[in-house]
């Protein structure tokens, strides 16, 4: 036996507000039709919902055993309209997200902490990679935005790149390092410490390899290499090792692990850190609701950052 799961709903509004007119006004509808719609299930059922000649209203045992499970049904419904409704503003549903691993794990993993504090009920799926990787995943749909370094000529034709944050790098070095409490650094002050090499196939490898030739020193010695965010900030806040850093990295982690950033200036790429996205597709409305957060947060860092800098400068 098939039963209209609204004609439950029907009826556990009934048994709920105590009769038929009531019942009614609750449901937004016509006495007339909520009396047709519990004759015609108790047709069906082909026993009384309710007792005879009573006023009021009083459910029969396997009226009240329907209402309740119209009750169940009439949450759910509600349910799933308030599920609809938040997925449609962007506040529930499912983000792929990829990115460079020492922006992803410097910058904007706090973001995202922040992020879900406030979004509960949006779920991030992160993964890590390079231009090439992130380019694939988002072409072929595994990825709904990307979120790396980029300059503008390395941004693909079919895809829309919003920059976020300058991407400068920094000599890096833990907080008391000798180096800090130099007033002018030389090469030759330099020339003693050990380097921390980012994985070789990053960016960021290269850029180490760059900013040294900057400054005339292509004979370096690696001690550490190949890790992660998380090592290279543990080995560099053990050792006297330097490494570079975008700023932006080392101005976050200063939160929790003491690092600072020698004022020494380095040739570096000219690019930002920003959202890639594929142009002209629409991914899920939570996707609005994250990058509309994080160029707020960005911002807020960037100002911050350029503050910090400016102070830096005057005291040097």
């Amino acid at each position: 036996m098939k039963i209209d799961s609204e004609h439950l709903e029907i009826l556990a509004a009934i048994v709920e507000k105590g009769g038929l007119t009531e019942g009614a006004e609750a449901l937004g509808k016509s006495q007339p039709s909520v009396s047709r719609s519990m004759a015609l299930l108790e047709d069906r059922i082909g026993m009384p919902l309710f007792e005879p000649g009573r006023r009021p209203l009083r459910p029969t045992e396997l009226g009240a055993s329907l209402a309740r499970l119209g009750g169940r049904i009439r949450s759910a419904n509600q349910e799933a309209s308030l599920l609809v409704r938040r997925f449609r503003q962007g506040l529930a549903g499912r983000l792929r997200v990829g990115g460079s691993p020492i922006f992803m794990d410097g910058v904007v993993a706090s973001m995202v902490a922040e992020f879900q504090t406030r979004h509960a009920d949006v779920q991030i799926d992160q993964s890590y990679g390079y231009l090439d990787s992130l380019e694939t995943g988002l072409r072929n749909g595994g990825l709904d935005l990307a979120i790396l370094p980029l300059h503008p000529s390395q941004v693909p034709q079919d895809m829309e790149f919003a920059p976020l944050l300058s991407g400068n790098n920094v000599i890096a070095c833990r907080a008391g390092h000798p180096l800090t409490r130099a007033r002018a650094i030389t090469l030759a002050d330099i020339a003693p410490y050990a380097w921390i090499a980012p994985p070789q196939n990053s960016p960021l490898y290269r850029d180490l390899l760059r900013a040294l030739k900057s400054i005339g020193q292509e004979d370096f010695r690696v001690n550490f290499s190949g890790g992660m965010l998380a090592s290279i900030q543990s080995v560099l806040a053990g050792s006297d090792a330097l490494t570079v850093l975008p700023y932006s990295v080392v101005f976050m982690s200063r939160r929790t692990i003491p690092l600072e950033a020698l004022p020494l200036k380095i040739d570096h790429p000219d690019r930002q850190l920003g959202l890639l996205t594929v142009a002209d597709r629409q991914g899920p409305p939570a996707v609005a609701q994250f990058i509309s957060f994080l160029r707020a947060e960005c911002e807020r860092l960037q100002a911050r950052m350029d503050h910090d800098q400016q102070v830096t400068r005057r005291r040097g």
